[in-house]
């Protein structure tokens, strides 16, 4: 498995619709689309400021990610939506060793 942020801002035309019938969208989205991608939820919540929905999930693969994002944008609720792969600790170290062990080769231009 492996984790992925989502951040996602709706359309005006969305929030209205979510103040005519206020209900938690990144739980029935999960609950639904999520699921029968093998996505989990493991974080997830509404933000001030660039973004309206942030959330960390993991999924099986790439490809079901992509699936998500691909539903959830054709549905037309949002104005801008964003997916990041993000490393976990184990692989994180293992990155920056690799990099411990290329930088000595590196020679930047000057």
């Amino acid at each position: 498995m492996a984790l992925f942020l989502y951040e996602a801002s709706y359309t005006a035309e969305s929030i209205a619709a979510q103040i005519k019938n206020p209900s938690d969208r990144i739980a029935a989205v999960t609950a639904s689309i999520g699921a029968s991608l093998g996505i989990t939820l493991l974080a997830g919540g509404y933000s001030f400021g660039d973004h309206d929905v942030v959330a960390i999930f993991d999924a099986p693969d790439d490809e079901a990610v992509a699936a998500f994002a691909l539903v959830l944008a054709s549905g037309g609720a949002l104005r801008s939506a964003k997916t990041t792969k993000l490393l976990d600790g184990h692989q994180w170290v293992s990155a920056l060793t690799k990099a411990q062990h290329a930088s000595p080769s590196y020679k930047p231009a000057r």
